[in-house]
């Protein structure tokens, strides 16, 4: 096993006596992320408290690097294995510069004296999450969001081996979370951690990740790449969902398609009608979509939202077939949007159905602005 970094042996966690995993069996090299996924309450930070001796293990063993971690002390633990996670951490009278500096301690002697080179490692590690700014405020006074920078710095500065992270992302808007992401997948290439983290955004765990464990249930459903663990049908599954859909295509959620027959038939494809089918959906307007190949990015957009798709086969031109049955639902609808800007080669029988519309006078213009409640 000596090829695995973090490895568990038969590792049983829970509180108390109680066991709530049991028999769970991580395999992670330098250079990997590990990402735990699953429903609230499913037991993630359970593991990755138990990995982090926060927790006692009921059963089993925690390998870093080959050694136990139950015969590690603190400080030999601390020079390899950094851990951030979502609880609160309140210093009293500390600086942000103070907490990362507080990274630094495996490596200084009993007093704690930080050297030049050890104050060079904090600002270094403050610079790349883009915190310097921060260095002098108060860490009570920040927001969720920069406290999580400033505890990533600090766990960057302890030049561990490994990261432990409990949702990193949960407090950081849109450009902190592709940020945090792309500054740990950075550090796993040029200085080969392994990291284990948990996280909820579902599209960010799907491109991040090397290894995907699913917890679900109390046990370990499925453990694999990426491309094997994130289908539709089984992320519906694992997070037990009962209303609307998940596109792993896109790596999102939709919502439930509007009940009834068609109203609106909408002539899409190419991306062109992806913001037409949300919009129909949020005015609760059930719509009909077509022609659409298999392969176009607009068909799983369509699928989840649309009381009916037309569909062709992927790289085939619209047949004679696929038209009549459109032109049939078209002309049982009472309103037509028509968002393609242009028809090519491979879509010339949509453009006869715009001409149908226009000829039946259904044709709204303006699909992107008008919407048929507005008409």
């Amino acid at each position: 096993m000596k090829e695995f970094y973090i490895y568990t042996q038969n590792m049983t966690v829970g509180y108390g006596r109680q066991p709530l995993i049991e028999q769970i069996e991580i395999r992670l090299k330098r250079g990997e992320i590990l990402t735990l996924i699953g429903p609230n309450g499913a037991g993630k930070s359970t593991i990755l408290k138990s990995i982090t001796r926060q927790l006692s293990l009921l059963g089993g063993t925690v390998y870093l690097d080959g050694i136990s971690m139950a015969e590690m002390s603190g400080r030999e633990m601390a020079r390899k294995l950094a851990v951030v996670m979502t609880e609160r951490i309140r210093p009293e009278l500390m600086t942000c510069e103070d907490v990362v500096a507080a990274g630094r301690y495996p490596y200084t002697g009993r007093l704690g004296i930080l050297g030049e080179e050890d104050w060079k490692k904090v600002h270094e590690a403050m610079d790349l999450v883009h915190a310097l700014d921060l260095a002098d405020r108060d860490f009570s006074q920040i927001s969720d969001g920069q406290r999580q920078r400033i505890l990533l710095a600090r766990a960057i500065c302890q030049e561990p081996e490994a990261i432990v992270l409990d949702e990193p992302t949960s407090f950081l808007d849109i450009r902190h979370k592709l940020e945090l992401l792309t500054i740990l997948k950075e550090m796993v290439k040029k200085r080969r951690l392994a990291v284990v983290l948990s996280l909820h955004e579902l599209d960010l765990a799907q491109k991040i990740s090397d290894q995907v464990v699913c917890v679900h249930g109390n046990v370990i459903e499925k453990y694999g790449a990426p491309e094997e663990i994130f289908s539709d049908s089984y992320m519906e599954e694992l997070y037990e969902m009962t209303r609307g859909s998940y596109n792993a295509a896109f790596g999102c959620l939709e919502m439930e398609p509007a009940q009834g027959n068609p109203k609106v038939f909408v002539i899409g494809g190419g991306g062109w009608g992806i913001p037409v089918y949300r919009k129909l959906q949020r005015e609760g307007i059930p719509f009909a979509a077509g022609v659409l190949q298999e392969n176009d990015v607009d068909y799983p957009v369509a699928k989840a939202l649309a009381s009916r798709v037309i569909v062709e086969k992927a790289f085939e031109p619209i047949s004679e077939e696929s038209y009549l049955q459109a032109k049939e639902v078209l002309e049982s609808c009472e309103k037509a949007l028509c968002p393609l800007p242009v028809f090519g080669a491979m879509n010339e029988g949509n453009k006869k159905l715009k001409e149908l519309a226009l000829e039946r006078g259904i044709l709204l213009d303006n699909p992107g602005k008008n919407t048929y409640n507005e008409r």
